[in-house]
């Protein structure tokens, strides 16, 4: 199935490393506490960006990875960040920023002029993995008296190491691009920095190998231990720095999953740096309690479909949404202050900025959970005990006035959160892609034929498509009905921003979720029209919101079979809850599908 995907931006480099120089001051003259913290883990997480994309630009230009002047910069901007981040964390959120000045500067120098490639850091975006959680698994490895040398995979893996070497104490670090196929990844070095791995690897130094992960295969990890064990290095003195302590995915190699067993991993998991720290200034529950009051209790999590049992409490298990748990972003439940919170996590840096100023942007307006603040990559807002999800009480809001209020909602988005760039979304032929591939999976090639029309038309689909942060999530368990009627929109400001290939779209993708997931017939997906026009949303054609609709169904048809497959062996009941849903989305595809054809001439 074709579900996940990333969604690159292009970054003028000289530009935002001279913004890396000014964000810096502005850093440096906030009082300690952990909002300037905050905002210099989010200068990290920026230079760490700022890294991977100019870095990975020359690396393309060179044939592979090097010792330049521009690796030896990013290098020491990085270790500086990682020792004054570890200053600030072990010192009461306070660190002297002055000597990032000239560190940062050299950057604008150095800077290609042609614009770069950053991926998103999926793990300070999504997966709440906090840069905190490498220093202190670094701090926590015992000195043999060898030297270290830090070798950060990127993307993530370009600011993290920074993290570690302050841990570690060791000044040697590089970044490498491990390249070719997903689950066959090698290294690509250039002379001067492959001599100077084997001259380390000989002599005996240990390897701290920095990244994310591992995901399905873990070739990335692999390809450097690879690299340094075929050059003298011993396997034990290969340590690996992921992000959980589980094993290689089904697509690992059989030498790596051994070598991976018996390897030296080093993991601080969340709940050991957030929730039960040994220091209390680090407790997520000390940080939110200016905005919640003193803490009743331990947070509760409600991450990975918890929620359901609070807010689903009457209705059977069977009955239930279907979710998939590891992609559900970190969520608990907080007593405090004589009520209940929810802590969600929506991101570090300008992941979780922009990511609070639409859920107030939402909330101000009516729309969305009222939004009390946000607390280094958590967003704080009152659990709303007396609200039930849609779902579960379909007939408390009559159907038309229903219409009006998902209409009102999806007009004040599009209008107020405006157009962006193409390169934050799937493309109409991205989209066609997905889904003839998805359908042609599930249903066949005799049912996916359909959508071959679409080709001749994706061009002139792109053209019409405006772009904007669209909701994805429209489901109904997604509305909440307050006492009297008034409904709200729950989890609305980060679905587009996710971990797939979807990402931004026209309004036609939300205008096609709610006539799904609500099940509006025709008329009242022309009267929901009507509304988002009436409310200054940009309303699309007639053809592509028939595009986005049959896009819209083979991707939650291919989300679903792919999340149920996850979790066959693992929660049974979930993966059966995942295979009803998909089975309904496959249903409505091929009635779809089968009208659409009919409508081409059988086509």
């Amino acid at each position: 199935m074709l579900v996940y995907g990333d969604h690159p931006r292009e970054v003028d480099a000289l530009a935002e490393a001279r913004a890396l120089a000014i964000v810096r001051t502005e850093v440096q003259a906030l009082s300690p506490g952990l909002p300037r913290h905050s905002a210099l883990v989010s200068l990290l997480i920026r230079v760490g960006e700022w890294a991977q994309g100019t870095l990975d630009a020359e690396s393309a230009q060179r044939g592979g990875d090097g010792d330049t002047p521009l690796a030896r910069a990013c290098e020491a901007a990085l270790l500086a960040l990682g020792h004054a981040v570890a200053t600030s964390w072990t010192q009461g959120f306070r660190a002297d920023l002055e000597p990032l000045t000239p560190l940062l500067e050299s950057l604008a120098a150095l800077a290609p002029r042609e614009p770069v490639r950053c991926k998103v850091p999926e793990g300070y975006a999504f997966y709440a993995l906090y840069p905190e959680a490498y220093l202190e698994a670094a701090r926590a490895v015992p000195s043999d008296g060898r030297p270290w040398r830090v070798i950060g995979i990127r993307g993530i893996g370009t600011g993290l190491a920074g993290m570690v070497a302050a841990g570690l104490g060791t000044e040697a670090l590089c970044t490498v691009r491990p390249g070719g196929h997903p689950f066959e990844r090698t290294l690509s070095l250039s002379p001067d920095l492959s001599a100077r791995l084997v001259e380390e690897a000989r002599a005996g130094w240990r390897f701290a190998v920095v990244d994310e992960g591992p995901g399905l295969s873990g070739s990335s990890f692999g390809a450097v231990a690879d690299f340094l064990e075929a050059h003298g290095a011993a396997p034990e003195s290969v340590t690996f720095f992921p992000s959980h302590a589980g094993d290689l995915g089904p697509q690992a190699k059989a030498a790596h999953r051994e070598r991976w067993a018996r390897a030296d991993k080093r993991v601080v998991d969340f709940e050991s740096l957030l929730l039960r720290p040994s220091d209390p200034s680090h407790a997520l529950t000390r940080w939110v309690e200016d905005l919640t009051g003193v803490a009743e209790g331990a947070p509760e999590d409600v991450a990975g479909g918890g929620w359901r049992r609070l807010f689903l409490s009457g209705a059977p298990e069977s009955e239930w949404p279907a979710v998939h748990p590891w992609q559900e972003r970190r969520k608990y439940l907080l007593r405090a202050g004589g009520r209940s919170w929810l802590l969600k996590f929506v991101g570090l840096g300008a992941h979780g900025a922009r990511a609070y100023l639409q859920a107030r942007a939402l909330a101000e307006a009516g729309f969305g959970v009222p939004v009390a603040g946000l607390r280094h990559g958590f967003l704080v807002q009152p659990w709303l005990e007396e609200a039930r999800p849609l779902s579960v009480v379909p007939d408390a809001v009559d159907r038309w006035a229903l219409v009006e209020r998902v209409g009102a909602y999806l007009g004040f988005r599009s209008h107020h959160f405006g157009a962006v760039g193409d390169e934050c979304g799937a493309s109409p032929r991205a989209l066609w892609e997905m889904a003839r591939y998805n359908t042609e999976q599930t249903l066949g090639r005799a049912v996916s034929s359909a959508l071959d029309a679409w080709e001749p038309r994706l061009d002139a689909l792109a053209s019409a498509v405006r772009r904007t942060v669209t909701d994805n999530r429209m489901h109904a368990w997604e509305w909440l009905v307050l006492p009297g009627g008034r409904v709200l929109k729950a989890d609305g400001v980060d679905h587009a921003r996710g971990h797939d290939l979807v990402g931004c779209q026209d309004l036609a993708w939300d205008l096609a979720g709610a006539a799904v997931e609500l099940a509006l017939d025709a008329d009242a997906l022309g009267a929901l029209c009507t509304v988002v026009e009436r409310h200054k949303g940009h309303l699309p054609s007639p053809e592509v919101l028939r595009f986005h609709r049959q896009a819209y169904l083979a991707f939650q048809l291919g989300h679903h079979m792919l999340a149920a497959m996850s979790y066959d062996a693992s929660a049974p009941d979930e993966a059966a809850r995942l295979r009803r849903a998909a089975d309904r989305y496959a249903e409505l595809l091929r009635s779809e599908l089968a009208a659409f054809s009919a409508s081409h001439g059988g086509r």
